[in-house]
């Protein structure tokens, strides 16, 4: 499992991953140039210097961008009234591009989530448009999946992360990278280290499940969508979350609004990803995040994991939602995988997948950074210590913000 450790040496230097262009056309995967389409379904962009770094490294890498004519429009806090975001939208999805990028998150689809074209969005999938973005995308994605079933990625967005002041993070743009060209199918990631249960139990389990649908999103986003048209039923899915500026007590009530509506117990797994930029109180007298996870836990049988690279911050994979998965856990090790290349040829980079269950050989497998004895949450903060090296060399999760918005 070592396939971003070389990578980290250069974001343009792809020989490591992709050996030869011989090994790329017997794979039957795409390594050519992606044709990416970039517009603003959310809030308006305020940062245009990060537009144009993160349109100007999409096209270093040799992708075409194409930039949506109301891209950087602006009414009040949107980009844009409602019929101007809508058409965006379906803009995107009539581009024919390999991929549609959000700019930012913010807010916004919530209120236009009734005049969705839904079943043109899903023909765009159909036909190979990835449609990508975090954070209030969520909203767009969970109706993508509750009224058509078709999948999209919960992943960067192209002013946070691409367009970042600085070198966007490596492992970022690896996971990006390798769903450009078709090898991104699993990631892999080392959950915190956590004290057994009270029966002398681990508190995740060693499982391993698969056929199950991987959903979710930001957490506040999701429950938004509760007793809407717009929120998938799932049963036996994997669930993962994430959310910023969110105090644990907030979190566990969304926890609980879930439970309570019965989502939970359809679950076969929940996936907590990062939590961040939160402050405690004096008053909270001990209560954190982990009682919130030991909270839940102790409501529902399926197993709670954490950890997941995936929030607001820098070091993100990118995710399926709405796509067949399997799940596995040893020890701290957890692995959720998507696809396997059967293709002989496409060796370049398979790894060894952990044998919980079963084993599998997968293309562009990441193993992400896990965190050591002193991966603990800083609760004063809600930000993380830097990640320990499990496989690859050591990444610092940095936290973002959504301007007070999911």
């Amino acid at each position: 499992m070592t396939a971003l450790a070389t990578r980290k040496k250069s974001h343009n230097d792809h020989e490591p991953a992709h050996d030869a262009h011989d090994q790329h056309a017997a794979c039957g995967h795409n390594h050519g140039s992606q044709h990416i389409y970039i517009y603003s379904p959310s809030s308006a962009v305020l940062d245009k210097a990060a537009f144009r770094r993160g349109v100007a490294r999409l096209k270093a890498m040799g992708h075409e961008v194409e930039i949506d004519q109301d891209a950087l429009a602006r009414s009040t806090r949107f980009a844009g009234d409602d019929e101007t975001r809508l058409a965006a939208i379906h803009r995107a999805a009539a581009s024919g591009a390999d991929v549609a990028l959000i700019s930012r998150g913010g807010y916004g689809l919530s209120r236009i989530l009734p005049g969705i074209k839904y079943k043109a969005v899903a023909k765009a999938v159909e036909k190979g448009t990835r449609f990508i973005g975090q954070s209030d995308f969520t909203a767009l994605q969970n109706a993508l999946l509750a009224q058509t079933g078709a999948t999209s990625w919960s992943g960067p967005s192209l002013v946070a992360d691409i367009g970042v002041d600085g070198e966007p993070d490596d492992i970022m743009l690896a996971c990006l990278d390798d769903l450009f060209t078709g090898h991104g199918e699993g990631s892999g990631w080392r959950m915190h280290h956590e004290k057994p249960l009270e029966n002398g139990k681990a508190a995740v389990p060693d499982v391993y499940f698969q056929n199950a649908t991987l959903w979710g999103g930001n957490m506040a986003m999701l429950c938004s969508l509760l007793g809407t048209p717009y929120f998938p039923q799932i049963k036996g899915g994997i669930l993962f979350l994430e959310d910023v500026a969110e105090h644990p007590y907030r979190v566990e009530r969304m926890f609980a609004q879930l439970l309570q509506a019965g989502v939970l117990k359809h679950q076969k797994a929940i996936v907590m990803g990062q939590f961040t930029s939160y402050r405690l109180a004096p008053h909270d007298k001990g209560y954190k995040m982990q009682v919130a996870i030991d909270w839940v836990r102790s409501q529902i049988k399926a197993p709670v994991l954490t950890n997941l690279p995936f929030g607001h911050v820098a070091t993100k994979v990118l995710l399926p939602v709405g796509a067949n998965v399997s799940l596995s856990v040893e020890g701290r090790d957890a692995l959720i995988y998507w696809g396997m290349c059967t293709d002989s040829q496409c060796s370049v980079r398979r790894a060894r997948a952990p044998a919980v269950g079963r084993s599998a050989s997968l293309c562009g497998l990441h193993t992400l950074p896990g965190q050591g004895r002193d991966d603990q949450l800083n609760d004063a903060s809600g930000q993380h210590c830097r990640a320990q090296p499990l496989h690859v060399a050591a990444a610092e999760f940095r936290d973002g913000t959504k301007d007070g918005d999911a």
